[in-house]
């Protein structure tokens, strides 16, 4: 599948028209419908205006072929982490609300309590030992304090899935480093918790934040995993038609340097004018 393809068809192509002569030939062909531009996502040639001008150094960096899949796999990773801090946020206001409600829910738990019993008792079903009703009985037995610090951690805990759900969504690398570090942090309870009961939910979690940790550790090179930031933001780099279109322009010139201009006064002159041609710029995700 063509992904870079398959992303301009959602979102657009990305054409822009660099201010340098020799790039604008690179990036431009003469059609009989008018000038076409290559887009920097796909390499296809869309006729009519360029969406930008600007120096080559100002050209927008977009995601091309593998990260556009990357992209969707850790916008997919997102939803399942705003899921969570919705959950969270909800579970967290039930509880800081329990406080205020106890009496009326205790009083209404001892009303109705006989009569749920006997009504699953004749389906065949003891709810003295549900653990639901353990949990209720237990909950009405906690202090203020002790829900209010309930609430709060459940509060926290919404907030730090709320933060690692936005970085997955907007691609940012500190997203990715966050989520990472945070969900690893949980993962030794997770751990824990399967030595002593494994369950479909216990499982199906601890598989989905282990998946996460390696996902973005292996292909994001996180704590220099595979050369680091500096291997991906090169890799980066080499899939950029843009910086291919530089780097082309640039051995043009390191070839017509090896004929008349050889000598030591010509290499200080082209390393300038390569500078010049391709300044450093950040990595962005757009």
């Amino acid at each position: 599948m063509d992904w870079s393809l398959l992303d301009c068809g959602r979102s657009g192509h990305v054409t822009y028209a660099p201010d340098e002569p020799a790039l604008r030939d690179r990036l431009s062909a003469r059609t009989s419908g008018g000038t076409a531009w290559r887009c920097l996502r796909c390499g296809t040639f869309v006729t009519g205006d360029p969406d930008r001008t600007g120096p080559a150094g100002e050209a927008p960096r977009v995601r091309r072929g593998d990260q556009v899949r990357s992209a969707l796999i850790l916008r997919i990773f997102a939803i399942e982490r705003f899921l969570r801090a919705l959950l969270l946020g909800v579970a967290a206001y039930v509880v800081w609300r329990f406080q205020y409600r106890r009496s009326s829910i205790e009083e209404a738990f001892d009303r109705d309590l006989p009569l749920v019993r006997t009504l699953f008792k004749q389906l065949g079903f003891d709810i003295d030992h549900s653990k639901l009703v353990g949990l209720i009985k237990h909950a009405l037995t906690l202090s203020n304090g002790s829900i209010r610090v309930l609430a709060g951690g459940l509060a926290i805990y919404a907030v730090i899935e709320l933060i690692e759900g936005t970085g997955l969504w907007l691609t940012k690398r500190w997203g990715e480093y966050f989520a990472m570090v945070a969900t690893s942090v949980g993962l030794p309870l997770e751990i824990y918790d399967l030595t002593t009961k494994i369950t479909v939910t216990r499982v199906l979690f601890f598989a989905v934040n282990l998946a996460l940790v390696l996902y973005l550790v292996l292909t994001k090179r996180l704590l220099g995993v595979r050369g680091g930031k500096r291997a991906y933001e090169a890799r980066l780099r080499s899939e950029s038609i843009m910086d291919a279109a530089i780097a082309d322009v640039s051995a043009s010139r390191v070839t017509a340097a090896a004929g008349p201009a050889t000598g030591p006064a010509a290499g200080p002159a082209l390393a300038a004018d390569t500078a010049a041609l391709a300044p450093d710029r950040p990595i962005a995700p757009g």
